[in-house]
């Protein structure tokens, strides 16, 4: 019998509790806690707001990986193809590279057209890189922004929350909300919403077109490592 590929953008086994307790997670505990709380003390011990943005991100990464498996999966007895993990056919190729440079290109225009309204485009693990651009440094910038970020931002923005949304809403309304919701949780980098919000649209379609978490993951590792790397050289 031959499976239905794009079954998942049609129904989930889970409902509102499993909804409100993810997403309170992400702006109870890691917004309302460990960025206001726990990254100052981070900043403190580390005296170094590089160092301490990974490891807040890795602090964040498990928290929220944690929560979908003992939230969504693990109560229903689900795997983590539920939410994405799963193989991507060779075509996809084609996606990830394209994704990849109309991501690239649009953030530049985006940043461009939004410089005449005197926006800053650094922040403090920025800052920090390039007041100290060694080999350790520009690697542990790269592994935080193009491995540990795009993963578990992915498995939970996409793989839960925009397959949750795509369910009820609808392939428009589950891209466009779930943008949103991503642009919303990197308050106070204001500076960076618009591209947020384009890069949740691109993931979001990537995952829409390939039936894979790994493609979005890739093109959110391709971009980001890639302005790592410019950063370092400016």
């Amino acid at each position: 019998m031959e499976i239905n590929q794009n079954s998942w953008k049609e129904q989930d086994q889970w409902g509102i509790k499993e909804f409100i307790l993810l997403t309170s997670l992400e702006f109870i505990v890691v917004i309302g806690c460990l960025k206001f709380f726990v990254s100052p003390i981070y900043s403190q011990w580390l005296k170094n707001d590089l160092y301490a943005g990974t490891l807040m991100g890795l602090t964040i990464a498990i928290t929220l990986l944690l929560g979908i498996y003992f939230i969504a999966l693990r109560p229903k007895r689900l795997s983590w193809c539920e939410v994405g993990i799963k193989r991507f056919l060779m075509k996809d190729w084609k996606i990830i590279v394209l994704y990849s440079a109309v991501l690239l290109i649009g953030s530049v225009i985006i940043v461009v057209l939004t410089s005449f309204i005197g926006n800053s485009w650094e922040n403090s693990k920025t800052e920090s890189l390039q007041q100290n651009v060694t080999f350790l440094t520009v690697s542990i910038a790269f592994v935080s922004a193009a491995v540990i970020s795009p993963i578990y931002e992915e498995i939970f923005y996409r793989g839960f929350l925009y397959r949750w949304l795509r369910t009820r809403m609808g392939l428009i309304g589950g891209v466009l909300i779930s943008a949103a919701i991503f642009t919303i949780v990197h308050i106070p980098t204001y500076n960076v919403m618009p591209v947020n919000f384009f890069s949740g649209i691109i993931f979001a379609m990537a995952y829409e077109r390939t039936n894979s978490i790994w493609p979005s993951v890739m093109i959110h590792g391709i971009t980001n490592g890639i302005m790592v790397l410019l950063t370092s050289l400016g």
